[in-house]
Order: structure tokens, then C-alpha cells, then sequence
């Protein structure tokens, strides 16, 4: 068994690179500047989370989406959203589109593309995909320093 204790801490993390700390932050709020539903950000965000198996971001984001009243039964069923008639068809193109993203060894298909362009201007579909890739690098961090899931409190960065 492994040792699940913090390699470094959240906010060592934000001493030690402010810089990359307030890149991301910049890049995180751009989505919802250009328009996207900050609900339906947060199910991408968790898809993503669910996908890499973070445990900061899974409960940091379950956290914000709940802030934003996202219902219940769309948060208990977003790992199993393609079995069930809760998510609208943009929502289904943006996770579609996120398990693409977050899945990049298995490529990306052209149906894949057309479906969520389908749904998002060009412009919207650039901010999603950074939406996306955003949510990748924060669980690419949190996971290699194992941020510790913290209780629900104030929001702060990772967007």
C-alpha cells in the first residue's frame, strides 16, 4: 500500500509557483468570459476528474457545482451519463468531447468533433477545449503533489 500523504501541500504548491498558480487561474476564467454555462463547466470538470482519478478536484469541483444548484441526480450519475436521459444533448457533446480530450492516447474522432460542433460557435469550442485541458493540468498537479481533498468551504484557484 501506498503512502497517500501530501508529497507537498496545495498552498506549498502556490508559494512555490506563483506564476503557474495565476497562469492557470488567467486560463480558468476565460470559458465562462466567452460565454459557457458555469454548470455545465463544472460537469466537464468533474468528467475529466472522474476519468484521472483526482480526489482534490473531484471534491473541489462537486463542491462548486452544487453551489451552482447543478441537480443532484445529474452529479450522482455523471460517470454513467451515457446510460441515462438526464443530460441535455449539449451537455452530452460536451462530456463526449471531454472523455476525448482526457482520453487523447485513443485519438480524437471526427464524429467526435462534428458532434460537439454541433452544439458550440467555433469560438465556444476553443474556450471549452481549454476548459478542458485546464482541468486536465490541474489533475495532472493535484494528483503527482496528492492534494488532499479538503470539506467544503470558500472556492479559490483550481478553476
Amino acid at each position: 500500500m501506498s503512502d497517500l500523504q501530501p508529497r507537498i501541500g496545495r498552498e506549498t504548491f502556490r508559494r512555490l509557483a506563483p506564476d503557474v498558480v495565476a497562469a492557470l487561474a488567467a486560463l480558468g476564467e476565460t470559458a465562462t468570459k466567452a460565454g459557457l454555462d458555469p454548470a455545465l463547466l463544472e460537469l466537464v470538470k468533474l468528467r475529466a476528474s472522474q476519468i484521472n482519478g483526482c480526489a482534490f478536484c473531484l471534491q473541489y469541483h462537486l463542491t462548486a457545482a452544487r453551489t451552482l444548484r447543478v441537480p443532484r441526480e445529474k452529479l450522482d450519475l455523471l460517470v454513467a451519463w451515457q446510460e441515462v436521459d438526464l443530460f441535455s444533448e449539449r451537455e452530452r457533446a460536451a462530456l463526449t468531447w471531454t472523455e476525448a480530450l482526457t482520453e487523447v492516447t485513443l485519438g480524437i474522432s471526427d464524429d467526435d468533433y462534428e458532434d460537439v460542433r454541433e452544439h458550440f460557435s467555433e469560438v465556444q469550442l476553443a474556450h471549452l477545449t481549454g476548459a478542458i485541458a485546464l482541468i486536465n493540468s490541474w489533475n495532472r498537479i493535484s494528483i503527482a503533489f496528492r492534494f488532499a481533498p479538503e470539506p467544503p468551504g470558500p472556492r479559490a484557484v483550481p478553476s
